[in-house]
């Protein structure tokens, strides 16, 4: 059996397709048709709006796993910090998208092949292609290999607001701003756990552990916040 000529784009996604044509109407921009009318394919478009569809259940499905307390709306905005035309447009360049595209002149000319939105509709229809050919439990598995850094990367929505907090009130009480430091990182480097403090003035608040250094200080700040307000509880 001959290798697809899409083997490199098959290899980064993790999916070899059966169907290869389906793959090549995902990258087709229907400026390529308007050019090519004897090109019997139809453009991505219809593959783009199934692709959103699944990225936003597939990710949907990540974020509620990585933040099992999160509310609805945290959840809404961790998943809209994946699923939106910057992150799919860098997630085409990864793929190397813009190498496959079939475009109209004009579309090339201009700079389509690394064109944001054009990267971004060409993620959600390979996606769509994937879906459609084999199902959601294997794309399910794609998307969600091709995501995990970016889902491992977020910062937990329930404590984005800590260190704003905590630093306005100690400036309001004491003058003082919260300063943070690393005590320990322990663990490989794709399970670290971080264990930091936060001070104020020469008193540690509180030290907290966290999967980030940035999750480690946002619960630190939230545990130093709720004994700074009861400090300042006491002084009224």
């Amino acid at each position: 059996m001959a290798e697809s000529a899409y083997a490199a784009l098959e290899q980064r996604l993790g999916h070899v397709f059966k169907d290869v044509a389906l793959l090549e109407s995902a990258l087709t921009h229907k400026s390529f048709l308007n050019e090519n009318p004897q090109v019997r394919r139809s453009h991505g478009e219809r593959l783009e709006f199934l692709g959103d569809a699944v990225f936003d259940l597939v990710v949907g499905h990540l974020v509620m796993e990585r933040f099992p307390h999160g509310s609805e709306g945290e959840l809404s905005i961790a998943r809209a910090a994946i699923v939106n035309e910057a992150g799919l447009a860098q997630l085409g360049l990864e793929l190397g998208l813009g190498e496959w595209l079939f475009l109209g002149k004009g579309e090339e000319q201009s700079g389509g092949r690394r064109k944001p939105s054009l990267l971004a509709d060409a993620c959600e229809a390979v996606v769509g292609a994937i879906y459609t050919e084999a199902g959601f439990p294997t794309t399910f598995t794609v998307v969600s290999n091709l995501l995990a850094s970016r889902i491992a990367a977020l910062d937990d929505p329930g404590y984005t607001d800590f260190k704003t907090r905590l630093q306005e009130r100690a400036q309001s009480l004491y003058k003082e701003t919260p300063r943070y430091t690393v005590l320990q990182e322990v663990g490989p480097d794709h399970a670290k756990v971080f264990q930091v403090s936060v001070t104020l003035g020469e008193k540690v608040y509180s030290t907290s552990v966290g999967r980030s250094k940035k999750e480690a200080e946002q619960r630190a700040a939230e545990a130093a916040l709720f004994l700074l307000e009861g400090e300042d509880r006491s002084m009224t």
